[in-house]
């Protein structure tokens, strides 16, 4: 079932080089001249290590946690947080895989819907993306759209080895940027039974064409320039130049979505030290490969299966949840929660629809 929505936004009349992606959620790739770089405060690198918790969301004592590792396909070595709930029994539960948002680590958001769906009785794993976090790969801080999908299914490669998991009802949950990979892995992964986005952004769409498609065909041109002759920048210089993050204040910052972003990444309630949205940012050539390779060319393959898309009323992503919708087979649907902006998904438990989440995998994965 879909949801029909009207038609709210209005292209801007010109994007910048600096406002091409904006922290595409809030992935930090600016193609204009860097911000300061982020610098954790002792006080926020502190908080986070009170008695061996090192997530930004608190302990959940009916979940049992613990680290585990696992390989993908291209022989990257990914670091998540296995959830369990105390109370099973010795039956083979449901399980789902939880990634994202684009630029953070499986101790923000992921780790939170990952032990939240868990109290619900789902063994569940949030997961570091290839090159980022705990997780391997060189060089780091760089994202692809094509292996970041692969850690998706690496991730339910684990999860149907583990004792506790029916390895026949496994579904995925994708969070803003990772909403679209998680979107592009179901579509090849069939053993993804289900699948849910929040907060979602099509990396790939946004970085090739900007905002609202915005981006004329000359600052795409512009771009790929700049990229490519950062290439022998880098090469010469053996490292990867880092675009920067979100500023480490917001004095004379009015861009809203600059704010948001900041107001989770860089304060208390979800800054963390190993987030290349609360520090660094990415390397500056990252979005390469996503401008030429779209990410959800094939959604409507996910059909039969379901797709559950969530966003937020007030969310300037919106219209990539909108746009998937549209584009992904029956059955589908589309929830948009009134009042909400796009990091309010990110981690407000009085926000996120955990209720809708749980009756939509009970459905289809069963209890």
């Amino acid at each position: 079932m879909t949801e029909t929505i009207p038609e709210t936004h209005v292209a801007p009349d010109g994007i910048g080089r600096r406002d091409l992606l904006k922290l595409g959620g809030a992935g930090a790739v600016v193609l204009g001249a860097a911000p300061a770089l982020a610098v954790p405060t002792p006080a926020q690198a502190s908080a986070l290590s009170a008695d061996g918790w090192d997530k930004t969301f608190p302990r959940d004592e009916s979940v049992d946690h613990r680290k585990v590792s696992f390989v993908n396909r291209y022989g990257i070595t990914l670091a998540g947080d296995l959830y369990l709930p105390k109370d099973r029994t010795d039956r083979r539960l449901p399980a789902l895989a939880v990634a994202g948002p684009f630029g953070a680590v499986k101790e923000q958001s992921s780790g939170l819907y990952a032990q939240a769906m868990a109290a619900r009785g789902y063994v569940t794993l949030a997961f570091d993306p290839s090159y980022t976090g705990e997780s391997g790969g060189q060089p780091r801080n760089v994202a692809s759209p094509d292996i970041n999908t692969e850690d998706f299914s690496a991730a339910v490669d684990h999860l149907g080895l583990h004792e506790a998991v029916d390895r026949e009802r496994i579904g995925v949950i994708g969070i803003c940027g990772f909403a679209g990979m998680a979107l592009n892995a179901a579509a090849a992964d069939k053993r993804m039974k289900a699948v849910a986005t929040t907060s979602m952004y099509d990396m790939s769409r946004v970085m090739a064409r900007g905002y609202y498609d915005g981006m004329t065909a000359g600052q795409r041109a512009q771009a790929l320039e700049m990229m490519s002759r950062q290439r022998w920048t880098d090469a010469a210089a053996g490292s990867y130049a880092m675009a920067g993050g979100l500023p480490d204040s917001l004095d004379g910052v009015t861009d809203p979505v600059i704010t948001m972003y900041f107001d989770y990444y860089k304060t208390p309630r979800g800054f963390h030290p190993r987030s290349v949205n609360s520090t660094t940012g990415w390397t500056v050539t990252t979005p390469l490969s996503f401008m030429n390779m779209p990410l959800l060319s094939y959604i409507a393959e996910i059909s039969p299966r379901p797709v559950l898309v969530i966003a937020g009323e007030n969310a300037h992503s919106r219209y990539f949840s909108e746009d998937a919708v549209k584009a992904a087979a029956e059955p589908k649907e589309l929830l948009i929660i009134d009042g909400a902006d796009h990091v309010d998904l990110y981690d407000r438990m009085d926000v996120i629809p955990f209720d809708r989440l749980e009756a939509f995998f009970r459905k289809h994965l069963g209890a």
